[in-house]
């Protein structure tokens, strides 16, 4: 094969390479500038786009916290739906709009985690810590996962895991910048601090954001104080009160007066029939089932409405637990409308 010969194939490749890299280039190109290329939408702006939001964004840009979700970063949003602020009080836009920004912005910073946490990362126990932007304002308040042993994603399980007493109703909505779980249920964080300073708060909290519950703790504190039991509600190892309204005395006729004139001992036995160990929130305990103290035994009843505690001299009449699941720095509270009878 002659010189020239091998020179015109050598030619003939090095025009042919050099073309292919300039195609490749030019389609590499087009590909990026091609409008219909999906781009990857941050937290915000998935909220923004979803009509069953239109109530957490409302609160997100109230509390100033669009910005952030709508940035660079890496969160998990813990998103209730517009059907979990109506369950509230929080029915509208108006309404939210009326509320104090700086409670607002503290309720929805506890539905932020700083860290992308998928599903599959979740450990399968109960009551797993998770630390949210809200700890950064109150060190040492998590939010609380609880995922069964069998449970590998939200989205596979349905509503199986759960965080605090929300269930995760659709889980690993991805974004940009993080991650969502949209949940059923608005959480309250821990802003009061311990057991007793949260049910001498909570009636602030319902005033101001679900006014129409009219909750009121006046009856219960007078009781704790006349018992002398305040100070075991003030540990640092975690329980759960059930918290009776004062509505709640008083169809058990205890009024002041009544309250006033009973020995301590006495109501330190029945109140203290109100207080089981650990964090027992809703989706922990399963219908029937059984909660011990020293003071006896509550029975669980779990339906697709409602959720009830019954005491063995409730006579089968069934307390409601009308505010579920409210956390405190030491314990879970569950507000009820009828006294549980030992």
């Amino acid at each position: 094969m002659s010189f020239k010969h091998n020179l015109f194939v050598g030619r003939a490749l090095s025009l042919s390479l050099t073309l292919f890299i300039a195609l490749t280039v030019f389609f590499a190109a087009c590909k990026s500038d091609d409008p219909t290329t999906p781009t990857a939408q941050t937290i915000m702006e998935q909220i923004n786009g979803n009509s069953n939001f239109t109530l957490l964004r409302a609160a997100l840009v109230k509390a100033g916290l669009d910005g952030t979700l709508g940035g660079s970063g890496t969160y998990t949003l813990l998103a209730p739906t517009n059907e979990a602020f109506n369950a509230f009080g929080l029915t509208s836009e108006a309404v939210i709009a009326l509320a104090p920004a700086d409670l607002v912005k503290s309720v929805l910073q506890y539905h932020v985690l700083t860290t992308k946490l998928e599903s599959s990362a979740i450990t399968s126990t109960t009551n797993t810590a998770q630390p949210t932007q809200f700890t950064a304002v109150a060190p040492g308040n998590s939010v609380y996962f609880t995922k069964p042993v069998a449970v590998t994603t939200a989205t596979a399980s349905g509503t199986t895991i759960s965080v605090n007493g929300a269930y995760i109703q659709q889980g690993d909505v991805q974004a940009s910048n993080g991650v969502i779980h949209v949940i059923n249920r608005i959480l309250l964080p821990p802003i009061y601090g311990n057991i007793p300073n949260t049910i001498g708060s909570i009636p602030s909290i319902y005033a101001l954001l679900a006014p129409s519950a009219g909750i009121s703790f006046k009856l219960l504190q007078q009781a704790v104080t006349r018992a002398g039991i305040g100070g075991a509600l003030t540990g640092t190892t975690p329980i759960t009160v059930f918290a009776p309204t004062d509505n709640a005395f008083r169809a058990a006729t205890y009024d002041s007066t009544k309250i006033a004139n009973t020995a301590p001992a006495t109501l330190a036995t029945v109140l203290g029939y109100h207080v089981v160990s650990g964090r027992v929130y809703t989706p922990i305990v399963s219908n029937g089932a059984s909660l011990t103290n020293a003071a006896g035994t509550l029975t669980i009843g779990k339906s697709t409405t409602a959720i009830t505690v019954t005491g063995r001299g409730n006579t089968g009449t069934a307390s409601n637990i009308i505010g579920p699941d409210v956390t405190a720095t030491n314990g879970v509270i569950h507000i009820i409308d009828r006294l549980l009878i030992p």
